[in-house]
C-alpha cells in the first residue's frame, strides 16, 4: 500500500506566466479553517486505506508551501506521524520560492520537521525572472540558497531553459554558475508553453516566438553533459542528482508506486484506485465540510490503464522499466505492453536498448521521449 503522501497548498503571491499547476491568489486565507480542514482529509484518507506501513516519504508542494505558517507544517507533520508512523531517514520536502520572505521560515520550517526543500530559482538572469514573472532577484535567490543549505539537509533548485533566443553559450555560462552552487539536486526544464496559461496567449498574439525544436534538443544534450560532467547524472528526464540523492518522492510517482494526495487538487493512487480532490480551493473547503474529504473523484483503475500508466511513467527515467516485473505485477503479458515492430525500429536506430527484460530509453531517444511513447507503448493498452 502507499508509503508517500502529498499535501498541496494551493495558495501563491502571483500567477506565473507559464504555469498550468493547481494555484490561486486570494487576498486573505483564513489559516485556521484550512489547517482544520487539512488535518480532515488526511485522517479521512488514513482511514479509508487503514495502511500501517510507515511513510518513507512526504512532499508539500503547490502553489507555494513555503508561504505556510512553520505552526501549520508542524501540525500537518504530527498528524501524518500519528496516523502512518514515520520510517527511519523519511524525506520531507518542501518546495518554496527563493524570497527573502520566505527564506525568513527556513529555520521554523526545519524545526517543523523539513529536511529537504526544492527552491524554485528559474533563472539566475535578472531579465529573464522579469519575463518568467518571478517576483524575487538573483541575489535574493543567491542569499535562500545559501541559507538553506546551513538548515536543511538537502537542497534542490529548479531552472528553467530552452527559452526565446536561448543560446548554447548563455545557457552554459548560466549552468555552470548553477553548478557552483553545490547543491546535490537540480530539476532542469525547457520552457514548455501549456495551453490556458499566459505565455500561450502571449505566442498566440506574436509577443514572442517559443525556441526551436533543433536548438532546443541542443540546450538538452548540453545540459545532459554538463549536469554528468558535474557529478549530477540525469537520473530522470528533466531531474539531475549526485547518486543517492534522487528525489525518493518523485521516484515513487515514475516507478508507478502507490502514494496518498490530500489537499486542493491533489492526485493520489492506492490499491488500483485514483483519487482526485477538488480543485478550486473553496470548493474543496466545502467539501471536507459536507462529506469528511476533499475528494471529487475516485476511480478503480483497470489492469490496463496501470500497466500503460507504468510504462509511460517508468520510461522516463534513465533505468527504464523492468517489462518481465510490470507485466507480472498487472497480469499483462509482455507482447502486450509494447509494440514489437516499433521496439525494433527505435533498438535499430538508437533511440531505445533492452538490458535483459528492462527496456530503457538512450540518451538519444529522451529529447523525442513523448513522441515515442506514443510509438512503442502497445496499442490495445492504451485503448483499452
Amino acid at each position: 500500500m502507499a508509503r508517500s503522501l502529498y499535501i498541496h497548498w494551493p495558495f501563491c503571491l502571483a500567477k506565473c506566466p507559464y504555469c498550468d499547476f493547481n494555484s490561486h491568489v486570494r487576498e486573505r486565507t483564513d489559516m485556521a479553517a484550512w489547517e482544520a480542514a487539512l488535518l480532515a482529509d488526511m485522517r479521512a484518507e488514513h482511514a479509508a486505506t487503514k495502511n500501517e506501513e510507515p511513510l518513507v516519504s512526504i512532499f508539500f508542494g503547490g502553489g507555494t508551501p513555503s508561504l505556510m505558517p512553520p505552526a501549520l507544517v508542524a501540525s500537518l507533520l504530527r498528524e501524518a506521524e500519528t496516523l502512518w508512523g514515520f520510517a527511519p531517514g523519511i524525506e520531507i520536502t518542501l518546495e518554496g520560492n527563493p524570497s527573502s520572505v520566505e527564506a525568513a521560515n527556513f529555520a521554523d520550517l526545519a524545526r517543523a520537521g523539513i529536511n529537504r526543500v526544492s527552491l524554485g530559482v528559474q533563472s539566475l538572469r535578472p531579465d529573464v525572472l522579469q519575463f518568467l514573472g518571478r517576483l524575487h532577484g538573483v541575489e535574493e535567490a543567491l542569499a535562500a540558497v545559501e541559507t538553506a543549505q546551513k538548515l536543511f539537509d538537502r537542497v534542490s533548485i529548479d531552472l528553467i531553459y530552452a527559452r526565446p533566443d536561448q543560446t548554447e553559450e548563455e545557457w552554459r555560462q548560466e549552468l555552470s554558475e548553477a553548478l557552483a552552487l553545490g547543491t546535490s539536486h537540480m530539476s532542469l526544464y525547457q520552457l514548455t508553453i501549456e495551453p490556458a496559461t499566459r505565455f500561450a496567449t502571449d505566442v498566440r498574439r506574436g509577443v514572442f516566438d517559443p525556441l526551436a525544436d533543433d536548438p532546443a534538443a541542443d540546450l538538452f544534450a548540453l545540459t545532459r553533459e554538463m549536469t554528468a560532467a558535474a557529478g549530477l547524472p540525469a537520473y530522470e528526464i528533466s531531474n539531475h542528482a549526485r547518486p543517492g540523492e534522487e528525489s525518493r518522492h518523485n521516484l515513487t510517482y515514475w516507478r508507478y508506486l502507490d502514494y496518498h494526495g490530500i489537499g486542493p487538487g491533489a492526485h493520489g493512487r492506492r490499491g488500483g484506485v485514483a483519487t482526485t480532490r477538488h480543485k478550486k480551493p473553496e470548493n474543496f473547503l466545502s467539501a471536507v465540510e459536507s462529506q469528511g474529504d476533499g475528494i471529487a473523484e475516485h476511480r478503480l483503475l483497470t489492469s490496463n490503464e496501470q500497466a500503460s500508466e507504468a510504462l509511460l511513467m517508468g520510461l522516463r527515467l534513465a533505468e527504464g522499466v523492468d517489462l518481465a516485473a510490470l507485466g507480472n505485477r498487472f497480469g499483462v503479458t509482455s507482447d502486450h505492453l509494447i509494440d514489437a515492430g516499433k521496439l525494433a525500429l527505435y533498438r535499430d536506430l538508437g533511440l531505445v536498448r533492452q538490458d535483459g527484460a528492462r527496456l530503457i530509453v538512450t540518451d538519444a531517444g529522451m529529447p523525442l521521449l513523448d513522441a515515442l511513447l506514443g510509438e512503442l507503448v502497445a496499442t490495445e493498452l492504451v485503448s483499452s
